[in-house]
């Protein structure tokens, strides 16, 4: 198997996320510090999917409360549109609603003072949509498998 990388794009930073090989946990990873343009961000992901050994890309999409998408939506999209040009693997999205305010919270309550939550809450929230896709999609594959022990 291969890992996954979540990532939470900003438009300063993208945090990032990496999961096991079996795709099972998330672990926070760096925070990537946004370049002018596009080219150092691509070459950073890049990097990280060859360093890693990733199959699969899922990116956090920002929906608002009610469920539509916005403008920041709309700005994640078309970054993952240049990041589909870039890299060879699947890319998923990832509802993030309120992942930053839960990552800020596990983190102060962590005991994590303010210089601290601010220089890793995106990669944090990034471990967050990455675990949620891994939960979400584990449990899908667990009842396919559940389903097939049956029918045997």
């Amino acid at each position: 198997m291969m890992r996954a990388l979540g990532l939470d794009v900003g438009s300063k930073t993208i945090g990032t996320a990496i999961s096991d090989e079996r795709q099972r946990m998330a672990f926070p990873g760096e925070t990537i510090i946004r370049q002018e343009g596009w080219r150092k961000d691509m070459a950073a992901i890049r990097d990280l999917v060859a360093d890693k050994g990733v199959g699969l890309i899922v990116v956090g999409i920002p929906v608002m409360m009610d469920g539509s998408e916005g403008i920041q939506a709309e700005k994640v999209r078309d970054f993952v549109s240049t990041l589909r040009r870039n890299v060879r693997i699947p890319i998923a999205f990832q509802d993030e609603r309120m992942s930053t305010r839960e990552a800020e919270r596990l983190l102060y309550q962590a005991g994590r003072d303010h210089k601290e939550v601010k220089k890793v809450v995106d990669s944090v929230a990034a471990c967050l949509i990455l675990q949620a896709y891994l939960d979400k999609n584990e449990s899908a594959s667990d009842r396919v498998a559940h389903e097939e022990k049956v029918r045997v």
